[in-house]
């Protein structure tokens, strides 16, 4: 795998990462509850639900890479790339300039 040294090279890799409609979903989703329990773990005080967060996070992308895009979540060797690469493709989708599938 090629290696990369800023996040705009790596960020076009990610995107080809995520090609099925399905994958895209289940990331949106994962992301979506990560923001959800996030918040709620400090509206709420109920900072147990910060576990959560990369449950969610991870548990989603997870399945929608291993069993839809068939392929391995590049977070085993890029993992902060990785991450920033979730949440700019999440925001991409809610601002229109990406579609979700």
């Amino acid at each position: 795998m090629k290696t990369y040294k800023t996040f705009s090279e790596f960020y076009p890799y990610y995107l080809s990462e995520h090609q099925d409609r399905t994958c895209r979903t289940l990331h949106f989703i994962g992301t979506s509850l990560f923001f959800v329990f996030l918040m709620g773990a400090f509206l709420f005080h109920k900072l147990e639900l910060l576990i959560l967060c990369p449950i969610a996070g991870y548990g989603f992308a997870w399945v929608g890479h291993y069993f839809f895009e068939k392929n391995k979540p590049a977070t085993f060797q890029y993992p902060l790339y990785s991450l920033l690469g979730d949440f700019k493709l999440y925001f991409e989708i809610l601002a229109g300039k990406e579609k979700l599938g």
